[in-house]
């Protein structure tokens, strides 16, 4: 079964008030998904973000930002480099391959030699 992981690419200190406590500590935080797995580690495409209050610690979901935490967001929005969509093996796939071709290789000459 493969795990998700959101990993921070990003963070923000932003002085807007909160819609909640109306207190002026929030972080912008932007996540990336990756996806891991015994055969490949899979860095996708899909960025999301949140913006938490540090003091009642409630989320600010974009129903209640306010036109500034909006202009905000979209000027982080422009900064934020993720990384490049990628899917790597493991080495465990590159063993399993490995052992799948020598099979293969040591059926066709048993083969070929007349063994089989």
């Amino acid at each position: 079964m493969a795990k998700e992981k959101q990993l921070a690419i990003k963070d923000a200190e932003i002085t807007n008030n909160c819609p909640e406590c109306f207190n002026q500590e929030l972080k912008l935080t932007f996540y990336q998904k990756h996806t891991y797995n015994a055969f490949y580690h899979k860095t996708t495409g899909e960025v999301t973000h949140e913006i938490k209050c540090r003091k009642c610690y409630s989320i600010i979901y974009p129903v209640n930002w306010t036109p500034d935490i909006e202009r905000v967001f979209e000027y982080y929005n422009k900064l934020v480099e993720p990384a490049k969509k990628s899917t790597r093996f493991t080495t465990l796939f590159y063993v399993i391959l490995l052992l799948i071709l020598a099979l293969i290789g040591t059926g066709v000459y048993l083969h070929l030699e007349g063994i089989i």
